[in-house]
């Protein structure tokens, strides 16, 4: 006997194009906590994963952000306009200007 799978190409399809968007993870949880997630399920009529995704997608946004320890300003000069002969829009000039070695300054 052989079978047909042609009916079977679209879920096959569909199966293929979610696991490119979506990762199988496993989660230790307490009892009590996946009992409550599945009661919020059943009286929304969602999926165990959509009530547990949206959970986190809530607690990770809600956070505020972190504060970055490390950030510094750094220090600006006014020096007042470049010398004469120095034109900043002309990047070339400015660096034949700084390969020069006319000596000590």
């Amino acid at each position: 006997m052989r079978i047909d799978y042609t009916a079977y190409a679209g879920l096959t399809y569909l199966c293929q194009r979610r696991m490119l968007l979506c990762t199988l993870a496993t989660f230790e949880i307490d009892d009590a906590l996946r009992q409550e997630a599945k009661r919020v399920a059943a009286e929304t009529g969602r999926t165990l994963t959509a009530v547990v995704a949206d959970a986190l997608r809530e607690a990770l946004f809600r956070r505020p952000p972190a504060k970055n320890e490390n950030k510094f300003e750094l220090p600006a000069f006014n020096t007042g306009p470049p010398l004469s002969g120095v034109d900043l829009n002309n990047s070339a000039a400015l660096l034949d200007l700084m390969e020069e070695d006319d000596g000590p300054l």
